[in-house]
């Protein structure tokens, strides 16, 4: 549970880096002022929640069904599964109207790129045990 908790807590960081620096990747809802708790940490950590499941559980099939792409292009196809993923985790956040946006493609392959460095420093800074 610490485990589960701490990687929530690693994305919610890390989509917050992305929304700061990435011009197509924004959260609405107030941008100035005294925000409430609810308006401007929750819709984040909804995100980071969502963005984790689709991680866990479709990030698996689709590298597996991609594996000649992932080959043949030296593993750059993975940014475009974290792009795609990204994507759909802007869809998936639509639905549930938590106010999370992705701009386009590149904007979420720049997203990606800045959630994977982020996420792989800081889970070697906090020491994420998968056995946990």
């Amino acid at each position: 549970m610490v485990a589960f908790l701490a990687r929530w807590a690693i994305t919610a960081v890390a989509l917050s880096l992305a929304a700061q620096v990435m011009d197509g990747i924004w959260f609405s809802g107030p941008d100035q002022g005294q925000a409430e708790l609810e308006e401007k940490l929750l819709p984040l950590l909804g995100v980071a929640l969502i963005l984790s499941l689709v991680t866990a559980f479709v990030k698996p099939v689709l590298t597996i069904l991609s594996i000649p792409f992932i080959l043949l292009t030296l593993g750059l196809f993975l940014l475009a599964i974290n792009a795609f993923l990204l994507v759909l985790t802007d869809w998936i956040a639509d639905l549930f109207d938590v106010g999370f946006h992705v701009d386009g493609f590149w904007s979420a392959v720049g997203g990606a790129i800045i959630i994977s460095i982020t996420t792989w420093v800081l889970d070697a800074l906090v020491g994420v045990d998968e056995d946990e």
